[in-house]
């Protein structure tokens, strides 16, 4: 398969690589790739910069992150910077003529005055009867009560402000959330005209449990404030773990690929003697698939006995295949776990890439907040329209109203219309901006899966190039080049970065078809029919498949470009080859990395999630006070977030083994095809690969010599 001679030519896919006398590893001399695409992705760059330009002219982000109040003015900031809430004069307007979706979608916006203050009301209230022919400065000014529209004069009576709704007619306990004031559920509630307080309490409760998460948000808050230092100490924990696991594969990685293969064996094993058990029971008195047919309720095949002995049929025949795979395929079993020795000798000799995911967390970070910033700005773009508004268009003096006339909020109409009101309708969407919002927007996400995408390339064909020059080190460690990681680096955005842009297009173009699959099916899943369904989960399978074997060649196309320096086609194809010359080794080394590295990613997420869980729970005792558990509202969620980022940190760790496994695999193979262990043509691969296959170099190393 790997060691066939020059000469035996024509194969099925393309011939064994040529010895090369020049050949040191990653090609120095080369130039750049894919030029064309190159020139598009810095074009499209260009374009995703003037987008976010435009949306930074046009947009106006304060619109979704602070309430205006009636007069069109934010809360929170400018002449209103004390004032960081939004009080409702009659907030049931709200609730009752509309629903909770139709309110957040016009910013919560609603038919009733709005002021903004320092604080929400505390205490129920209502104007009493003898207090109409007060001052307004008498009831509200000296009670502390600064709630009245700005600029309501001292002298105004309480009846005039209340008949031009300049003030508040009531008070209810409320509790800000998203910037607004809510009344709480069950505070006591105020007579108010046609307004039942079963249809109030039903109103606040629909409302605060749709928007008011300010309590769980401040608890929130207060747990990662007391236990932020111990959740960085779980996330150290998991890179301690996660490298050991790495290192320590040098010296345990036959053991305990052994031992995983011997559970997968057992595991097995006990399920065929479980089906055999269950048969055993039902065979006599069960039910047979005849009498059950075809049901839609699964839970009623655990009676049927075909079940159990269907079940026991493929396990058995897995078992089987498992048994002859370790039998015949021993010699390829063990080269895999050679292979992981030395990915973690090479991890071990070049610890800086270890720490490369970081560069391409930030950069990956920096495209969503990029993007995220450039989508809101895009979807404030919008002047805010303010129209005339009343309660009741039929009272006598609102006639000769033209009611949804423009106006202007900060000059409140003066009519003999009662409740007259400059109310906000929506954002301006006639301009040439808005208008194209949609096709904008489109751009933005392409923007963020391709540079995503591309970033991602850009690690991995810079680890590769790195651990290439590892392999390709015939005197290791001196051969290997000082700074390996920053060389690959500079030679990966100097010369392929048109290369990476095609890979990551590619891989964009089918990801998006995919979201807009996803989309049509979601919009259209209540009028589907079975057939339409069963079409349309063939489609989103056959993407997913595509999606995935994308990523699998292009993560083998960049080992190609790291090493010789070729455009992505030509990479793509070289390396396809060379995997279909050599599928059951690649099939072997692929399902032993996956099972040893989930092993790895359960050991270091479960190790962090049991030690947090028990720390936060305060069931590890005797740590002194220093080390005591924090007393917290939500113990789960600093668990929680230590689990997750243990996870994230396992990925990013073993995300560089496996880059590294599938670059010495690729240079592994090439080796077999390009030497064969003579004095001019030695193998560069380590003594233990060569003593598994049976090989060996016809001098020492030291004494070896190879044409310049």
């Amino acid at each position: 398969m790997g060691g066939k001679k020059d000469g035996d030519g024509d194969e099925a896919y393309g011939k064994p690589v040529k010895y090369d006398p020049s050949f040191r590893g990653p090609i120095k001399n080369r130039g750049c790739t894919d030029i064309i695409c190159c020139l598009l992705f810095f074009v499209f760059i260009l374009g995703y910069i003037v987008v976010g330009i435009v949306a930074w002219v046009y947009g106006d982000p304060q619109q979704v992150l602070y309430p205006r109040n009636s007069t069109g003015a934010y809360c929170g900031i400018g002449m209103n910077k004390d004032k960081p809430y939004l009080l409702y004069f009659n907030i049931f307007n709200c609730i009752l003529t509309t629903n909770v979706v139709t309110v957040s979608v016009n910013g919560l916006q609603c038919p009733t005055p709005q002021v903004c203050v320092s604080s929400c009301p505390k205490d129920p209230w209502t104007v009493q009867v003898n207090q109409l022919s007060l001052t307004v400065g008498e009831v509200f000014y000296t009670a502390n009560r600064n709630f009245c529209l700005p600029g309501v004069p001292w002298d105004m009576s309480v009846r005039e402000s209340l008949n031009q709704e300049l003030c508040p007619s009531f008070l209810l306990p409320s509790t800000p959330a998203l910037g607004r004031c809510f009344p709480w559920p069950n505070s006591s509630l105020p007579e108010l005209p046609e307004i039942s307080n079963v249809s109030i309490s039903q109103g606040i409760s629909g409302l605060l449990d749709s928007l008011n998460a300010r309590d769980i948000s401040v608890k929130i808050f207060e747990d990662f404030a007391h236990s932020w230092y111990w959740i960085l100490a779980a996330l150290g924990v998991a890179v301690v773990l996660s490298l050991l696991f790495i290192l320590l594969l040098r010296l345990v990685a036959g053991p305990l690929v052994l031992v995983l293969i011997l559970g997968v064996l057992g595991v097995l094993a006990y399920g065929i003697y479980h089906c055999w058990k269950e048969y055993q029971v039902l065979r006599d008195n069960g039910a047979s698939i005849s009498q059950v047919g075809f049901t839609t309720n699964l839970s009623a095949y655990r009676s049927v006995r075909e079940t159990w002995l269907a079940a026991l049929i493929v396990l058995a025949v897995l078992e089987g295949l498992l048994l002859l795979a370790l039998i015949f395929l021993r010699q390829r079993i063990l080269i895999a776990i050679a292979l992981l020795k030395e990915s973690s000798k090479a991890v071990g000799q070049m610890m800086s890439t270890m720490f490369y995911p970081l560069v391409t967390f930030v950069l990956l970070l920096i495209c969503i907040a990029y993007w995220a910033m450039t989508a809101l700005y895009l979807a404030t773009s919008g002047q805010p329209q303010y129209v005339l508004w009343a309660p009741n268009v039929s009272t006598p003096g609102c006639e000769i109203v033209t009611m949804n006339a423009s106006c202007d909020p900060m000059e409140q109409p003066v009519n003999s219309c009662p409740g007259l009101k400059c109310v906000f309708q929506s954002y301006l969407s006639t301009g040439l901006v808005q208008r194209s919002i949609f096709n904008l927007q489109i751009y933005g996400v392409l923007g963020l899966f391709w540079t995503l995408n591309w970033v991602l390339a850009l690690g991995q064909c810079v680890l590769a190039g790195a651990f290439a020059s590892f392999y390709w080190a015939f005197h290791k460690p001196r051969d290997i080049p000082t700074f390996p990681l920053s060389a690959a680096f500079i030679r990966t955005i100097r010369y392929h970065t048109g290369s990476l842009a095609f890979g990551s297009l590619i891989l964009t173009i089918v990801q998006i078809v995919r979201v807009i699959l996803e989309y049509i099916d979601h919009k259209l899943r209540e009028a589907q029919n079975p057939v339409t369904r069963c079409i349309m989960c063939c489609f989103k399978c056959c993407l997913w498949c595509l999606e995935k074997f994308i990523k699998f060649l292009n993560r083998n196309a960049y080992i190609m470009i790291a090493i010789y320096g070729k455009n992505f086609c030509v990479s793509a194809k070289n390396a396809f080859m060379l995997l279909m010359r050599n599928i059951i080794r690649v099939v072997i080394l692929d399902k032993v990395t996956d099972l040893l590295l989930l092993f790895g990613k359960l050991l270091v997420v479960g190790g962090v999630g049991v030690l947090s869980f028990f720390f936060f729970t305060g069931r590890i005792q005797g740590l002194g006070k220093n080390f005591e558990n924090p007393q917290l509202n939500y113990y789960w969620l600093p668990i929680m977030t230590s689990i997750v980022g243990a996870y994230v940190i396992a990925s990013g760790f073993f995300s560089v083994f496996g880059m590294c496994v599938d670059t010495l695999f690729l240079c592994f193979l090439e080796d077999l095809e390009r030497n064969d262990g003579s004095l001019d043509r030695p193998y560069y691969m380590s003594k233990s690969l060569l003593k598994i296959l049976g090989k060996k170099n016809q001098a020492p190393p030291k004494d070896k010599k190879r044409k310049k």
